[in-house]
């Protein structure tokens, strides 16, 4: 690869992981999803997140706090929704 295609090759990963990033997916999601849908060699995206991470530290210090967030909101209805499936289960035997 010459000097421009390369370069422009980094910048389709980047736009990708941006595309990523819009779906709210994490480093090894992006990485799977490069590598399957747009046959990207996991190095090349890894190498890439990491520089953008370098690049963006607030950014994305600020993004997996987010994440971890939505995470434990999620768990938290989840366990809510199986507590009140469990007692909606136990009223109707009871009945």
């Amino acid at each position: 690869m010459g000097g421009d295609s390369s370069a422009s090759y980094i910048h389709m990963v980047h736009h990708l992981i941006e595309e990523c990033l819009i779906f709210n997916m994490s480093k090894e999601e992006c990485i799977e999803a490069l590598s399957k849908h747009a046959n990207i060699k996991p190095v090349i995206t890894s190498t890439v997140w990491n520089e953008l991470e370098k690049e963006n530290k607030e950014f994305f210090e600020a993004y997996t706090r987010g994440r971890d967030q939505r995470a434990t909101e999620i768990e938290k209805r989840q366990r809510i929704q199986s507590r009140l499936k469990a007692s909606m289960r136990e009223t109707i035997d009871k009945n």
